[in-house]
């Protein structure tokens, strides 16, 4: 293995973060997994749970824990699988795969009535749904003021189907192409894989993407004999007896295969399964030799694709897209982040405290994990701590 990525004693910086924070009582365990030219260091502290049979299992690399939105890079790669070998087109109309979003209607208003349509001026192509420019997604928009906002949030996850019957259902909120939307484009490109293979989306994703980087605890849902390595998920806050509140247990939505796929937010992982994927996007898309996505796919994933346009009218605050960029699947630094990170580095996190980011000019991938709600937000102080903390660890 090379040597050089790290200084001697930087790792141990980062695993200093994360036991201070264990030792806090924030969460019960997380780990880091760090990479650079091709030396890979774990980090990790705590246990699995504050309570139970998982408070007696160390924190690991292989550690299984719910990525919420770190799913949706992991779709979009799957996605551009079947661009490399030509089942799909990035520019195609997806009519063809999904009839239900065949001559759509968007409203005149959005704050009107869903009736109150016009035509879409043009089809909803895979590009659109990759980087969120399909004309409807999350809304930063409380429920009960909107027409359009309650009709998407009350969308039938049943089945595929059931959910794409409900989106043909209602108006786009703009025209393909206006702006970003986040979130819901992934569920839609889940259907579509699943559509294009011949496949449920689950089957595909592992045959098309995990099974070639090795990612086998990445999934769906957690089989029985690997609960013992699922973490326990908490909610941001604690409850009135100061303990923390648990999200699900093991007997839980995870223990069993869902009847929707969600490609916006459904995956368990692990940090080192999660890493081989970092890794092979750093590497141009070969893994063990292996090329599992086209460097040109890579290249698309990992670069802008929103237009100064687009980025004036989205996003979820004023300035969300200052500095900031969106790939297929996750988002692109145009500038420095001023904690660390370059310009060019590409990633993106999850609900419950994942977070991935890889930093080309850098040749560095870094993996955290760990499990409590809304934790993922980068802009809180813990993440002020553990990316400077990374890059201070870097030996040049």
């Amino acid at each position: 293995m090379a040597t050089g990525g790290f200084s001697s004693k930087g790792p141990a910086r980062v695993r200093e973060l994360l036991e201070r924070h264990v030792e806090s009582g924030f969460v019960p365990g997380a780990v880091a997994v760090l990479g650079r030219h091709g030396e890979v260091h774990v980090e990790a502290a705590g246990t699995l749970a504050f309570e139970g049979a998982g408070s007696g299992t160390p924190m690991a690399a292989d550690t299984i824990c719910r990525t919420a939105s770190m799913t949706k890079p992991l779709v979009a790669a799957c996605a551009m699988t079947l661009v490399d070998d030509g089942t799909l087109r990035l520019d195609d109309p997806v009519d063809d795969l999904l009839p239900e979003l065949a001559d759509m209607t968007v409203l005149a208003d959005l704050h009107g009535p869903l009736d109150d349509t016009v035509p879409a001026e043009r089809p909803i192509t895979l590009r659109d749904l990759l980087a969120y420019t399909c004309g409807t997604g999350m809304f930063p928009t409380k429920p009960g003021r909107v027409p359009i906002v309650d009709a998407v949030n009350a969308l039938d996850y049943s089945s595929p189907d059931a959910f794409m019957r409900g989106m043909g259902s209602l108006p786009l909120a703009y025209q393909p192409g206006e702006r970003w939307m986040y979130d819901t484009a992934s569920n839609v490109v889940g259907v579509l894989i699943a559509r294009a293979t011949g496949m449920s989306f689950g089957d595909a994703f592992r045959e098309r993407l995990c099974d070639p980087l090795g990612m086998k605890d990445t999934a769906f849902s957690v089989p029985g004999a690997d609960i013992a390595r699922f973490a326990t998920a908490y909610q941001r806050d604690n409850a009135a007896t100061g303990e923390p509140v648990v999200d699900d247990g093991p007997d839980g939505r995870w223990s069993r295969p869902p009847k929707f796929e969600s490609g916006g937010g459904g995956l368990v992982s692990t940090a080192q399964d999660y890493f081989a994927f970092a890794s092979a996007l750093l590497a141009g898309g070969s893994h063990d030799g292996r090329q599992v996505l086209s460097p040109s796919s890579v290249a698309l994933m990992t670069s802008d694709q929103l237009t100064s346009e687009q980025k004036a009218v989205s996003g979820f605050w004023p300035g969300f897209f200052s500095g900031m960029g969106w790939g297929f699947g996750m988002s692109v630094l145009t500038a420095p982040s001023g904690l660390g990170l370059s310009a060019g580095s590409y990633g993106w996190s999850g609900f419950y405290g994942t977070a991935w980011y890889n930093d080309p000019a850098r040749d560095l991938a870094a993996v955290f994990f760990m499990q409590r709600g809304h934790t993922g937000d980068q802009r809180l102080p813990i993440w002020h701590d553990f990316w400077p903390a990374v890059y201070e660890a870097i030996d040049d």
